[in-house]
């Protein structure tokens, strides 16, 4: 009996998940169709990968899809040349939709009621198009974000914006919007911006905290932060009234004298004054010509990692093979930069191009190597960067005053702030387990670029903050290659720091100096000691220290004091201290290839041992453990 009930509930599950699957896959298949018949009807400068034989999550440019893959979430395709009206029922049948991003194109027309009321829209920017019509008056209640500037938007705003709970920014300025500003009591907004429209009436004070900035433009606005309201406004007379007041004033044919004299020298004045203008813009010009000469053609300020792109070489990005990207230069030199660290070659920026792209700018310094030059090293790198532990440049600039590398973005951080930032009591420290991952992803993607890149290629700059983590703590190596660009080999700090000592003697890179310096990383994941200043310990020459500790027979004053609480791991950092001390030999002979390397750290732990507990449960197991 019992049998047969198991098997009942067995048949119905799988009649169940056949009876669903349909549903899921019709659903993506629905989005593909959506989108196909959106791209067919409205022309495009810039050609779309989009093809219904390539799966739409991992290969469609511009669209994101949810975790579980089933359904597309978000539309990115800022500048891609789209022209003409976006059709009704195409993009407004995504009924998953959250982001819709299609600004700084050239449609028009006006907007499909159909895209506002998709019921899972959060974020809509449209801006710098050149729309028209009304704003459509029915709108998702799920949305945070309006970007609808530099249009041509007429018609009153929408009385519904009142009711959306969740909208944190407003973005209606440059358009032909008239009427009265509504009342949004609203305290998740904080950026607003209503100006240079034809709005009239008073600023409701649940606006008052915005700037004049929000308001300015609208000259039939009033209140604050802007002028007061009065009491009366003054009604304009009619033009009737105005030319019968005008015919009972007789003039005189004096005063129509004096008046053409009066107008005469004023113009005459007015045309010495714009020669005058003219001519100090030109010896003005002249002097910022000069002045930028004299600074390499860079601005002084340091967050603008754009000052030297050249008018003439804009939206010259150049793309790398399987990049799916659709910003271009513009969109980069717009975007808001965040300084993330000055390093051996550059500076690098976090830049937000908007909602779905978050992307690092290395700005280099120093660059000796031509355009041409430049460009096939470039080429080089995108090859040899196809490898999972390896972050890929997914774009450059060059141009005579400016080169920039453009990275993916990877929020986890690096392997340097893992093991060194916050130091207080909230902090989370790696355990072994993650740090033996870490190292073992790290050192397969520095032996790939030796193996793809050739026996002269090199990283040229390993230390733990160009070791960047995944979500799932995956090592990956980034800033590879660019020593053969430079002019010099940078040397940032005094000590010794990562670089082998022929390197420090001639200035010259090699596989076996970079071989060198992950074996300095390697002992830095151990003993949780920075070779470079980090303000929280003194600085050591790492592989002079800990060969003095080993030789008085104290190996386990090595280890860094967190690791000292997990069991059972011991003989496992012991085997690691011996792989990294063979990596910092003096000698370069004596030291292991990179491949040799990776081998030696999986040896470490065997694969009939990947089932075991982390080092978290063994610390737990042996907290639990009654005392014998």
């Amino acid at each position: 009996m019992r049998l047969k009930f198991l098997s009942s509930a067995a048949v119905a599950f799988v009649v169940f998940v056949l009876a669903i699957l349909p549903g899921i896959f019709a659903d993506l298949e629905s989005d593909r169709q959506a989108l196909l018949e959106f791209a067919a009807s409205v022309p495009h400068v810039r050609k779309l990968n989009w093809n219904s034989t390539r799966p739409i999550c991992s290969s469609w440019a511009g669209i994101k899809c949810g975790k579980n893959g089933r359904r597309v979430i978000g539309i990115h395709l800022p500048g891609v040349g789209f022209f003409g009206p976006i059709p009704a029922k195409s993009i407004g049948k995504m009924d998953a939709l959250r982001v819709l991003s299609l600004r700084s194109n050239h449609f028009n027309g006006t907007l499909p009621s159909d895209i506002f009321t998709i019921p899972s829209l959060q974020s809509i920017y449209l801006q710098d198009n050149n729309f028209t019509g009304e704003i459509p008056g029915s709108l998702s209640p799920l949305l945070g974000v309006i970007d609808l500037s530099s249009n041509a938007f007429t018609g009153e705003i929408p009385a519904v914006i009142k009711n959306l709970t969740r909208l944190s920014v407003l973005k209606l300025q440059y358009n032909l919007l008239s009427g009265t500003v509504p009342d949004l009591d609203n305290s998740r907004l904080k950026v607003f911006n209503l100006s240079y429209n034809m709005l009239n009436g008073s600023i409701p004070n649940s606006l008052h905290k915005f700037p004049v900035s929000s308001f300015v433009g609208n000259s039939h606005l009033c209140g604050e932060p802007l002028s007061e309201c009065s009491a009366i406004s003054p009604s304009p007379s009619s033009p009737g009234e105005q030319k019968s007041a005008f015919s009972k004033k007789k003039l005189s044919a004096g005063t129509v004298i004096a008046i053409a004299i009066g107008a005469s020298l004023l113009l005459a004045f007015l045309a010495l004054l714009i020669c005058f203008c003219c001519f100090k813009k030109k010896v003005s010009d002249g002097g910022e010509v000069k002045e930028k000469v004299a600074n390499g053609g860079r601005s002084e300020k340091p967050e603008d990692f754009g000052s030297g792109v050249q008018d003439a070489e804009k939206n010259k990005l150049v793309f790398f093979e399987g990049c799916l990207y659709t910003f271009d230069l513009e969109d980069l030199l717009r975007a808001s930069a965040e300084v993330l660290g000055k390093g051996s070659y550059g500076t690098a920026y976090k830049a937000a191009l908007d909602e779905m792209a978050m992307v690092v700018v290395k700005r280099l310094r120093e660059v000796g190597a031509g355009k041409r030059e430049f460009e096939q090293h470039m080429e080089l790198m995108g090859r040899i960067s196809r490898h999972p532990n390896i972050v890929p440049p997914r774009a450059y600039y060059y141009s005579k005053d400016e080169k920039l590398i453009v990275y993916e973005y990877m929020p986890i951080g690096s392997l340097f702030e893992a093991l060194h930032g916050n130091r207080g009591v909230d902090r989370s420290p790696l355990d072994w387990d993650s740090r033996l991952k870490i190292s073992l992803g790290a050192a397969k993607g520095i032996a790939h670029i030796h193996s793809e890149g050739g026996v002269r290629f090199t990283h040229g700059n390993i230390k733990s903050s160009n070791v960047l983590l995944t979500t799932s703590l995956e090592g990956c190596v980034s800033d590879f290659g660019l020593s053969p660009l430079m002019n010099y080999i940078a040397i940032k700090y005094r000590g010794a720091g990562y670089r082998a000592p022929e390197v420090i003697e001639t200035r010259k890179v090699t596989q076996k100096s970079d071989v060198y310096s992950f074996g300095v990383l390697l002992l830095e994941m151990l003993t949780g000691k920075s070779p470079l200043p980090t303000g929280h310990d003194d600085v050591v020459d790492l592989p002079r220290w800990v060969r003095s500790v080993v030789r008085e027979e104290w190996t386990a004053e090595v280890f860094d004091v967190e690791l000292i609480k997990y069991q059972n791991i011991e003989e496992e950092m012991v085997q690691m201290l011996q792989i990294a001390l063979s990596c910092v030999a003096k000698v370069q002979d004596a030291r292991p290839t990179m491949e040799e390397v990776v081998r030696m750290i999986e040896d470490i732990r065997q694969p009939d041992e990947d089932t075991r507990p982390s080092s978290e449960d063994r610390s737990r197991d042996s907290n639990e453990r009654t005392p014998e």
